[in-house]
């Protein structure tokens, strides 16, 4: 059975550094996009990276200039590299892909929370 793992999440000051990976465990399926999302208490999900299997990659605004994405397809991997840390980005973290049967399975959420 296809899993989505995430790791890498924790507790780290504002101005901080924090790097994300989503596993995928089983067999390795194509697929059309990855993509992390994240959800704060009280708010919706939100989209805050995403990368195609062309590794054209779209990013949420509040994002942008401090979070980079990448996938490794040999390991089935997808990362997300958050500098500059901000107490508003505290929230759990989701890794979601999109297969190429137009499914998605979506990680159990990794927290990530920034001091300030």
């Amino acid at each position: 059975q296809l899993q989505l793992v995430e790791s890498g999440g924790g507790v780290v000051q504002s101005g901080g550094s924090l790097r994300l990976s989503c596993a995928a465990s089983g067999p390795v399926l194509p697929h059309k996009s990855k993509g992390w999302f994240r959800q704060a208490p009280g708010k919706r999900r939100e989209m805050v990276a995403q990368i195609t299997n062309e590794n054209s990659t779209n990013y949420a605004d509040f994002v942008k200039g401090r979070f980079t994405i990448s996938r490794d397809d040999a390991k089935n991997t997808v990362s997300l590299e958050m500098n500059s840390l901000k107490p508003e980005d505290s929230a759990v973290y989701y890794c979601q892909t999109e297969w190429h049967t137009g499914i998605f399975s979506w990680g159990q959420g990794t927290q990530v929370t920034v001091s300030s």
